[in-house]
């Protein structure tokens, strides 16, 4: 059983700007975070694009779903901003595609040092290859049906409806 991991972009991969405080992408940051995480699951990785979620349009999620379901693996897990997560959880969930399909992201950046992303692409490993078909939102080691979840914006966290 292999693991496909389709990289969007969104603040998992986002770096710094020190010198004007920016915050851009460069290239994913998933390979480093595998290693760092001692993943011993076979995986393959494609980074379909780097972008922030407030910018993805439903283009961009027909490209992310398109991808899901032409892949072979039957276990997916997608990194992907977390202000628009649910949006794209939605939009793949209507292309009724028969596999499992796991979306997570970061509260913040990876190279931050203090991120949630290790542990949320860990758990979201984990639950790709552990749940029945179907779309699911994992972020904080729980994971969310995909028309059951919200991000609370008070909180950080995401949490069910």
């Amino acid at each position: 059983m292999s693991v496909r991991i389709i990289v969007t972009g969104g603040t998992f991969d986002k770096e710094y700007n020190m010198i004007d405080g920016s915050l851009h992408f460069d290239e994913t940051h998933l390979p480093e975070i595998l290693k760092l995480g001692r993943c011993t699951v076979d995986y393959s990785l494609r980074t379909l694009m780097m972008i922030d979620s407030l910018e993805m349009t439903d283009d961009d999620r027909a490209i992310i779903a398109n991808s899901a379901k032409k892949c072979k693996e039957k276990q997916i897990v997608i990194t992907h901003g977390t202000d628009t997560m649910t949006e794209t959880a939605h939009f793949i969930a209507e292309a009724n595609i028969p596999k499992t399909i796991v979306i997570t992201g970061a509260m913040i950046p990876y190279k931050f040092g203090a991120s949630d992303a290790l542990f949320n692409l860990g758990s979201a490993m984990a639950y790709a290859q552990t749940l029945e078909h179907g779309v699911y939102v994992v972020m904080n080691g729980k994971f969310h049906h995909w028309d059951e979840v919200k991000k609370n914006r008070k909180t950080g966290f995401f949490e069910n409806i």
